[in-house]
């Protein structure tokens, strides 16, 4: 690839992943991934993280051209997940004056991927401290459980650069031309969801900062609008729903409980013009279920009980909304079971664990199929779920 230049002294050397299937494993990505490393070149020269080991060669390719001859002297990490820093091992041995640039909670866990802490080499910051590299500075904030303890962000003085981490990133290649909010909407709540409390409490510090630019770790940077996207982490990260909607989410076996379900959205549909989406756990993307579950106010689980027990991709569903800290939503429950239905009652106990949960009665009971008393409980519930 030509060097991308953020600025005249501000360079892109990261590197698309269209090959990956799985983002840390567990997360579909049609569209790719993008491993984000910028270099800051002045009187010293500073490389800002570096990338996934799948992107290792493509990623020294794009730092040399970019170096032009001249040598690194610092490497700052501001997150130690493997998919950025992955290449620090390589990158320390190849320049061996470089300092490494990190704060106390990062080294121990460099020692722990690399066998060493860079003790000989390593220049320690904290919150505030500062790094000059000429007619550029950077300012270090810490950003703990954001989402790692150790993680902290930089900014940059001159050109009022937010270096954020994983902060404001989105699943997809660069050259992807896709809505920024729904792929990133995705990746924040399958990955960052849970730590709420701590990115706002970031956002009270940036919004102390100039920012102009916003560079992270995944996804494209962020130049114009910046308020539409400290917006959406606004509201993303105080659990608010973003959207007036209904989310009826299936679970089913042989097809009679999702029948159940699209009557319930063809009902909801009828009666409302409010978003009304469907999601079938059992087919569908999870990390796109979980996505939609936050971004609407209303939810409306549907299950078989199954061995005495929840239908499993269901007890997934609420144990992945619950480790992101689900909360400030209502939620309606249909149940089915051919001779002993509990699911109702086990998928309630689940979400009163939940905080600011409002759970909705009556429920609906299903024996088997749809039928008119059923129906009857689920126009009941309609009802419900429109007065909320």
């Amino acid at each position: 690839m030509k060097d991308t230049f953020i600025s005249e002294n501000i360079v892109y050397i990261g590197a698309d992943d269209k090959t990956i299937d799985l983002f840390e494993s567990q997360y579909i990505v049609p569209n790719g991934v993008s491993y984000n490393s910028y270099l800051i070149k002045d009187e010293k020269i500073a490389i800002m993280d570096t990338v996934d080991p799948r992107a290792g060669e493509e990623w020294f390719e794009n730092l040399e051209r970019a170096l032009a001859g001249r040598a690194p002297d610092y490497l700052v990490v501001l997150h130690m997940e493997p998919d950025h820093a992955g290449n620090i091992a390589r990158v320390a041995e190849k320049y061996p004056k470089m300092q490494i640039v990190a704060n106390a909670k990062t080294f121990p866990m460099m020692k722990q991927f690399f066998g060493t802490d860079y003790a000989e080499r390593n220049l320690v910051v904290a919150e505030g401290d500062t790094l000059s590299l000429g007619a550029h500075t950077l300012t270090f904030v810490m950003a703990p459980m954001v989402h790692w303890p150790e993680v902290m962000v930089a900014y940059e003085s001159q050109e009022k650069i937010l270096f954020s981490a994983d902060g404001f990133g989105k699943f997809g290649a660069l050259d992807t031309e896709e809505d920024w909010a729904c792929e990133a909407r995705r990746y924040y709540f399958n990955i960052v969801g849970k730590y709420g409390a701590q990115v706002q409490a970031l956002l009270k510090k940036a919004a102390g900062l100039d920012i102009q630019m916003i560079c992270p770790l995944h996804g494209p940077i962020l130049k114009e609008n910046l308020g539409y996207y400290i917006e959406k982490y606004n509201i993303w990260s105080s659990y608010q729903p973003e959207d007036k909607g209904i989310l009826v989410a299936s679970a089913s076996i042989h097809g009679n409980t999702k029948a159940a379900a699209l009557k319930l959205v063809e009902k909801l549909q009828a009666q409302t013009d409010e978003k009304v989406a469907f999601t079938d756990l059992t087919r569908e993307d999870m990390a796109e279920a979980i996505e939609d579950a936050f971004r609407y106010d209303r939810l409306v689980v549907c299950c078989p009980t199954y061995d005495g027990g929840l239908f499993p991709v269901m007890e997934d569903f609420i144990h992945h909304l619950k480790a992101k800290a689900y909360q400030k939503r209502t939620v309606g429950f249909v149940e089915n079971g051919t001779w002993a239905p509990t699911a109702g009652k086990q998928m309630r106990a689940l979400f009163e664990g939940m905080k600011e949960i409002t759970l909705l009665e009556p429920g609906v009971t299903i024996r088997s199929v749809l039928n008119e008393e059923s129906e009857k409980q689920m126009d009941a519930l309609v009802q419900a779920l429109l007065q909320k």
